[in-house]
């Protein structure tokens, strides 16, 4: 790959199981960085995995991986890059150094090579003194950190992570994303990261993709588009406030109201901050405090893929 080219790069990407359309039209270009991979469940973010992966061929469409095409490279795809599935893919009775060579000498490396190789980045992740252990004797922990090593050992250039934290408690998140921060900022290797928990992407990535009904609903630089998709600002209302929502609703804003009595507004870009007072006026409620909200992943998540 030359500086600046694209490690991944799909255009028109569709694929159907029977009469259900998974991916409907995906273009996705991606280089270096860490990059998030969000959308409801349904949205087509495992099928288009699987379609990097090689394991699927999209009925139209066409696109690179590492410069080898989805639909004769996939062997050499399958290769060159890592995969840490969300799902456990354990060997029982292995050790964890030998469960790693496995996958380096799978990869393409010579025994010695994929030996020496499961050994350093087993320490890497923090795995070094429990190389010995059998596998079916580690923790969640251990676990998704053994899958995270055998996705390593073959140093792709490319990283596809699976929902690395399922299933793990605070400690263990919190060393799985500190892992994927180090690899993504120091290894010159592209992660793209593939999650339900908003704030582990938060934290990892700085580009986001944000799949819906089988199409990019958003992607980009994740600061420039909790900046410019929308204006969001809270309020604390006095009065009967029903007839003052449906109001804003008719005019192209998303209402949240939370638990403790606070109204987040979701601005289109066309409509001017004023109008909420003008249509609180009209409704009889008055605003007693206004303030424009700093944007999370969270608030971009929810006004892309209209979730209520």
């Amino acid at each position: 790959m030359t500086a600046g080219a694209m490690n991944i790069e799909l255009k028109n990407i569709r694929f159907r199981y029977g009469k259900i359309t998974a991916l409907d039209g995906v273009d996705l270009a991606l280089g270096e960085g860490a990059c998030g991979l969000l959308g409801p469940n349904g949205a087509g973010k495992s099928t288009l995995l699987r379609i990097l992966l090689g394991f699927l061929v999209p009925a139209q469409g066409e696109g690179r991986v590492l410069g080898y095409d989805i639909r004769s490279g996939q062997f050499r795809i399958r290769r060159a890059v890592g995969y840490m599935p969300e799902d456990d893919c354990l060997i029982p009775g292995m050790d964890a150094v030998t469960f790693a060579a496995y996958f380096g000498e799978l990869s393409g490396m010579p025994r010695q090579e994929a030996m020496k190789r499961a050994h350093d980045v087993l320490f890497y992740v923090g795995l070094g003194e429990a190389r010995y252990r059998p596998l079916e004797t580690y923790s969640a922990g251990m676990k998704q950190r053994l899958k995270l090593a055998q996705a390593l050992v073959h140093d792709p250039k490319l990283l596809f992570l699976d929902e690395p934290t399922s299933n793990l408690d605070p400690q263990g998140r919190t060393e799985i994303l500190e892992l994927i921060k180090d690899i993504s900022s120091k290894k010159d290797i592209q992660v793209l990261v593939s999650s339900h928990i908003l704030t582990d992407i938060e934290s990892t990535c700085s580009r986001v993709v944000i799949l819906n009904k089988g199409k990019v609903a958003a992607q980009g630089e994740l600061a420039a588009l909790k900046e410019i998709q929308y204006s969001l600002y809270e309020l604390r209302t006095k009065g009967e406030t029903a007839g003052f929502l449906q109001a804003l609703k008719g005019r192209g804003c998303r209402v949240e109201e939370t638990e403790d009595e606070l109204l987040k507004v979701y601005m289109p870009p066309d409509m001017s901050r004023l109008e909420i007072f003008r249509t609180a006026e009209a409704g009889g409620v008055q605003i007693r405090t206004f303030v424009k909200s700093r944007t999370s992943l969270e608030d971009l998540f929810a006004e892309t893929v209209g979730v209520d």
